[in-house]
């Protein structure tokens, strides 16, 4: 960690060429005796990552920024604001701290925050910039979180872990023990220092898999922002064997939707499909990844276009976590009868479809945009069709 950064002709240079091109100034060289162009490069690189990320440390004077992989791992404010007000308590430990985005937002629900960070730079800046943000109940630590409660088991009210897949782990499918820490291996240590338990997970994690490897499971989060899924929010209860709560959120700027069921209830009951009716429906990210396919007919009392699509379609407009379209017409697939529709410009989605958006693009000459949303799908009866929708606002 270069002192000399946080120098104010350095944070000036810093600020003045946040959007530069970074090629043109490596070539140009550092400025500055006592700093190299690559912390430069770090530090406009990092801080113009944070501007949408973390706007609250963009827009705070003398924060130290680490190197951008940092910033791309850790939790967005977005993220760590509703993951603060899920849980509370006394004290909270985090043992993965990271960039200590999560400690920051558990202080304002816990009267003390404990920031472990194996990395010594990175546990250094985050004790800077704890004094220029400022926050006086987190303690910072230069551990490993597991190690450190197998030397000083201390009782929490709450652990909160973020582990990270192995460099050497491939694929979309990954465990948990492929991770470090390693959970499943660690659980009991976890176990010996709280009741409470909050685990951050990648969306590639498999809810099933991820529900294999753990016990004790409450809830699972599934946290959207603007529609694309960002992390999965586990919490575990010490000795909990009910049944699991299933929560999808897609978080914006000015509102949340939510979408709650119980797992058990997810292969409950029979499910209801129509053909198109007066409004077309489409899940939001997260509540697929949930995997609400049928509780949200049950729940809502809406039909399934087919038990592929994921579509669901009724005659009464309602609340509904995700898009809602009014569908204006409903042609057969075929080339012939679609060309007469003359549609050259339109949002089109496919859902259970053998063709992807760019080869219908490509096939039809249609451009992307305007107030036209076109659905290819298949219906219960199994034949391809259009929906060319309107959106409801």
């Amino acid at each position: 960690m270069n002192s000399h950064v946080l120098d104010t002709e350095v944070q000036e240079f810093i600020n003045s060429h946040i959007d530069d091109d970074i090629a043109q100034l490596i070539l140009k060289g550092s400025p500055f005796e006592y700093i190299h162009i690559n912390d430069l490069i770090e530090q406009i690189e990092a801080k113009k990552k944070c501007k949408l990320k973390l706007p609250f440390w963009y827009n705070t004077n003398g924060i130290y920024f680490p190197n951008k992989l940092n910033i791309e791992q850790t939790s967005s404010e977005m993220a760590a604001l509703f993951k603060s007000k899920l849980i509370n308590g006394e004290s909270i430990i985090d043992l993965t701290g990271g960039f200590g985005v999560d400690s920051f937002y558990f202080s304002n629900s816990f009267k003390s925050v404990t920031h472990c960070e194996i990395d010594l730079k990175l546990s250094n800046i985050v004790s800077h910039n704890l004094q220029k943000l400022p926050k006086k109940n987190i303690t910072v630590l230069n551990v490993d979180g597991i190690k450190y409660l197998k030397e000083k088991p201390i009782k929490f009210d709450w652990i909160y872990v973020d582990p990270s897949r192995r460099h050497n782990t491939k694929g979309k499918v990954f465990l948990l023990k492929d991770c470090l820490p390693n959970i499943p291996k660690e659980i009991d240590t976890l176990w010996d220092n709280t009741d409470n338990i909050i685990i951050k997970t990648s969306p590639l994690l498999d809810i099933s898999i991820g529900i294999d490897e753990l016990d004790d499971v409450k809830t699972i989060h599934i946290v959207g922002i603007n529609n694309e899924v960002k992390e999965l929010l586990w919490i575990l209860e010490k000795g909990y064997t009910d049944d699991i709560r299933i929560e999808s959120v897609n978080l914006r700027a000015d509102n949340l939707t939510k979408f709650s069921f119980n797992l058990k209830d997810e292969s409950i009951g029979d499910i209801e499909y129509k053909l198109p009716q007066t409004y077309l429906y489409e899940p939001n990210a997260p509540t697929l990844k949930a995997g609400a396919f049928n509780s949200i007919s049950h729940q809502l009392g809406i039909a399934k276009i087919h038990k592929h699509s994921h579509l669901y379609t009724n005659d009464d407009l309602i609340d509904f976590p995700g898009r809602r379209f009014i569908i204006d017409n409903m042609i057969p697939y075929h080339k012939k009868t679609f060309k007469k529709a003359g549609i050259s410009k339109a949002n089109i989605t496919t859902r259970n479809f053998p063709e992807t958006v760019q080869q219908i693009r490509n096939k039809f000459s249609i451009k992307d945009g305007g107030d036209i949303y076109l659905f290819f799908t298949t219906n219960y009866l199994n034949e391809k069709v259009v929906l060319v929708c309107s959106k409801v606002e």
